[in-house]
């Protein structure tokens, strides 16, 4: 193999098949603006009515946070790590089992629009501004990253236009965000999962082929130690050993999954609580053929590249840009392929984006709009929802625009993710969890959660960890035979993994910074999550937490695990009549009114109560 075999570059056909999957999603927001008498109300516009079922809603969970980031980077982080990531299926099946079962059948009863209603439900106004104003500066952050960072990769291999997909990419989402509402959010993200899908796909036969067989990708793969499943390794200090990624995949992701507002606004759009636990269990079938799919590109982009890397040798600048350069690479003559690939890449960054656009909105109208001006009608809060929409993906373009000058600070945003996300986790668990946990032992919590998640994250973006704790795997470039003279034996363990600007270098290294700044990057959202709870507990009971009057529907109850088995009983409508004091007042519809006007009008008003 010529290491200086060229690559393809882009071609007419594959800007068709990129702009015919901009137009398709265009389509579906223009259809949902004028179907079945447009979006009339605000709660049609931010929660689809409360009619959706359960499959479109699970693919839509699964598109949206299987980003750009996952379709470039999981790849790569096996590429260079090995298959160790692979274990995050189980971290998924734990968080979906949690999320159903603690968080979503809470949020579902009250039938709350914004999961921060919950918040001053259960302690008061302040906490509830708390959680919003945190969720909407790190939304838009995320957003911001998840636009940009796809369209650097690509247009660095592929030289697509930069500015041109950011700007296309972020109007499209606006465009039909704000003509569709959560509908349209909904069936574009379904038709995005097809697309990323087939862009795996194509990719993964042609890999297969180009390679003689999965066979050979697979021995290529074990003899480069690449199917290090088995690291029981408990030091918490390592980047991804198995319980790292059980542990502390399980607390990032659940603050993800559980109560983060573009998902639960997702699952609470069901028709019945059944149908929103469905759509969970369902996109965990999404998320493991996903996690499959991309763990197998990375292992295929190792058995590729193997004795000659192209980040070592320079042919690409960045680890995110290994998979669009093999895409190029391998599917050269197949003019249109490659648009695909760029297309599923694309589709993951507006499946993310469109869902944050509609959270934020709904967000803004609920917590921080109708509070102030109670005199509005339906009709005018559905336009400021639009207008938010409006803005708020305005405000995102600028967001990657803020992101292309800080290119360094890619993984220090993500890993904001897990920092805000975990004391919010935690802040939630106290609520449904504590029944005795009060206001100020919340705040209390909140800010103990913080104060300990943004000192180890900082600390790690500073001083970022050495190599034997992240374990990056050789990568050879013998194999090149090309004119760098002399660089082809250097095999890239050295390289210095973290990218952040603030790096402080050739610095003596205390035992803080091994220690405490070295935490693994998963367990910043654990150590968040566990302060807040601690501290949370300690400040309600040294309150008076035990004295206060709460009502038990703001709680998980054992009610709401067993009546999952009610759709096993014959008689269950009788059997909830028999005991209704327990039942957290189900059936009294003052505390349900909202579901009562939902339900289908068919008179089946018991539908709420499955």
């Amino acid at each position: 193999m010529d290491g200086s075999r060229d690559i393809g570059s882009f071609v007419v056909w594959d800007y068709v098949v990129f702009a015919g999957m901009l137009l398709i999603s265009a389509a579906i927001g223009i259809y949902y603006a004028f179907a079945g008498g447009g979006q009339q109300t605000s709660k049609d516009f931010l929660m689809g009515g409360r009619s959706l079922t359960a499959v479109p809603v699970a693919l839509s969970l699964t598109a949206s946070f299987m980003s750009a980031v996952t379709v470039l980077g999981t790849p790569a982080e096996v590429y260079r790590f090995g298959a160790m990531f692979s274990i995050f299926g189980i971290t998924y099946f734990l968080v979906v089992v949690i999320s159903a079962e603690v968080f979503l059948p809470v949020f579902y009863r009250l039938g709350i629009t914004s999961t921060y209603e919950y918040l001053e439900l259960r302690f008061n106004r302040f906490i509830r501004l708390c959680g919003t104003v945190l969720f909407i500066v790190q939304t838009i952050l995320y957003t911001g990253i998840v636009i940009y960072a796809p369209a650097l990769a690509l247009n660095q291999v592929t030289g697509f236009d930069l500015w041109g997909a950011v700007v296309a990419t972020g109007v499209v989402c606006t465009f039909y965000c704000t003509l569709g509402g959560l509908k349209a959010v909904v069936w574009t993200d379904v038709f995005q999962v097809g697309i990323m899908v087939a862009g795996f796909a194509s990719v993964i036969i042609q890999a297969s082929i180009t390679q003689g067989g999965i066979n050979v990708i697979l021995s290529d793969a074990s003899n480069g130690g690449r199917l290090n499943f088995w690291n029981f390794n408990p030091n918490p200090l390592q980047r991804h050993s198995f319980w790292t990624i059980i542990i502390g995949g399980t607390f990032t992701w659940t603050s993800i999954y559980g109560v983060n507002q573009s998902q639960v606004q997702r699952y609470i759009s069901c028709k019945s609580r059944l149908q929103a636990k469905l759509s969970l269990y369902i996109n965990l079938v999404g998320l493991w053929i996903i996690l499959t799919c991309s763990v197998f590109c990375g292992l295929a982009l190792y058995s590729r590249y193997h004795d000659c890397d192209p980040w070592t040798s320079k042919k690409v600048s960045e680890v995110d840009q290994l998979m669009p350069y093999m895409v190029l690479d391998i599917l050269r003559n197949y003019p249109g392929v490659p648009g695909l690939f760029v297309a599923c890449a694309y589709s993951g960054t507006l499946s993310t984006v469109s869902s944050s656009i509609n959270a934020l909105a709904a967000v803004t109208v609920e917590d921080l709009i109708k509070p102030r001006f109670r005199s509005l009608s339906e009709k005018s809060l559905s336009w400021i929802s639009q207008g938010m929409s409006v803005l708020y993906g305005a405000l995102c373009i600028g967001m990657a625009a803020l992101a292309s000058l800080m290119g360094a600070l890619l993984q220090a945003a993500l890993s904001i993710f897990g920092m805000v996300g975990g004391p919010l986790l935690g802040l939630f668990s106290l609520g449904i969890l504590v029944p005795f946990a009060n206001s100020v032992g919340a705040f209390a919590g909140l800010l103990a959660g913080f104060v300990f998640s943004l000192w180890v994250g900082i600390g790690a973006q500073l001083y970022p960890p050495l190599p034997e704790r992240t374990l990056p795997l050789s990568l050879e470039t013998h194999g090149c035979n090309s004119t760098h003279n002399g660089s082809d034996w250097m095999s890239t363990t050295e390289m210095p993994f973290s990218t952040s600007a603030f790096q402080i270098h050739n610095v003596e290294r205390t035992a803080l910074m091994d220690n405490w700044y070295s935490l693994s990057y998963l367990y910043f959202s654990t150590v968040g999550t566990v302060a807040t709870l601690f501290v949370g507990i300690l400040i309600s009971l040294s309150t008076g937490g035990r004295k206060q009057n709460l009502d038990p529907q703001f709680l998980l109850t054992k009610q709401d695990f067993l009546s999952n088995f009610d759709a096993f009983k014959k008689n269950h409508i009788l059997s909830y009549k028999l005991h209704p004091v327990e039942d957290g007042g189900t059936d009294n519809p003052a505390f349900n009114h909202v579901e009562l006007n939902f339900t289908d009008h068919s008179g089946k008003t018991n539908g709420t109560r499955l």
